[in-house]
């Protein structure tokens, strides 16, 4: 059975630091491509970052660049996402999301099987 779980949510203020985890069991995670998402009251569900199974790229939303950056370490089945410079509207629920999905294919909600249960992310200004 796969399991997605996320941890390091929180509040935090405008121009803070959070770093994202998400553990991943019961698949084989080198694999995998692993991705960020996250999903704003009333509002869809969008990428924020991706990592690829090969470990060697990576993809950020523009809203994003430069500000957070995906790792991920094979070894303990996690992929982490630091996030800098925070602002309000970073406030979501963020998700990671794990599938044998085409690199091309990344930024695509309906290409990921599995999903963690989202932890909340939330900046005060």
């Amino acid at each position: 059975q796969v399991q997605l779980v996320e941890s390091g949510g929180g509040l935090v203020q405008a121009g803070g630091s959070l770093r994202l985890s998400c553990a991943a069991s019961g698949l084989t995670f080198s694999t995998y491509t692993m991705g960020w998402f996250r999903q704003a009251p009333g509002k869809e569900r969008e990428v924020v970052s991706a990592f690829s199974w090969t470990g060697r790229t990576t993809d950020y939303a523009d809203s994003v660049k430069g500000r957070f950056t995906i790792s991920r370490d094979n070894a303990k089945n996690t992929v982490y996402v630091q996030m800098n410079s925070l602002k309000p509207e970073d406030t979501a629920v963020y998700y990671c999301a794990a599938d044998l999905t085409a690199w091309s294919r990344r930024t695509s909600r309906s290409s990921y099987k599995y999903w963690g249960q989202g932890t909340q992310v939330t900046v005060s200004s």
